[in-house]
């Protein structure tokens, strides 16, 4: 009986990290304390993701040689979604920041191969052209 409450209870956590819900969502802005405009831009990047999944998942398989999305570990897969989205679709964010931004929180959040493997994606997408979509 336990067990299958445990199975239950381990796919919702799971996936609530992907596919968060709203109340979900402002708890974490509150926890980090972000201002209007914080959030705004959180709200912006996860908006963008949610809109090129698709497009930005075809990519990160074309240039993550040897590790489909599918194999991802998911706090990279995460973070490359997130930078590839401000590469392709924000003006305003230069590429080498979006990196630097996504290879500093791969040092807090990944694994120590994981920093290389986030920096090498990414410079690949940007050396594969189609930068600002």
């Amino acid at each position: 009986m336990r067990s299958k409450a445990r199975e239950c209870a381990f796919k919702i956590i799971f996936a609530s990290l992907f596919r968060p819900d709203a109340e979900l969502q402002r708890g974490i802005y509150k926890t980090f304390d972000l201002t209007e405009e914080e959030c705004a831009y959180a709200d912006r990047i996860l908006d963008c993701v949610a809109e090129h999944r698709e497009q930005l998942t075809e990519e990160l398989n074309a240039k993550s040689v040897g590790f489909s999305d599918k194999r991802m570990f998911p706090v990279d897969k995460s973070l490359l979604l997130m930078a590839l989205a401000e590469i392709r679709y924000f003006d305003d964010v230069p590429d080498v920041v979006a990196i630097d931004e996504a290879v500093g929180l791969a040092k807090r959040y990944s694994t120590e191969k994981s920093v290389g493997y986030v920096n090498g994606v990414l410079a690949a997408c940007i050396a594969g052209g189609d930068t600002k979509a």
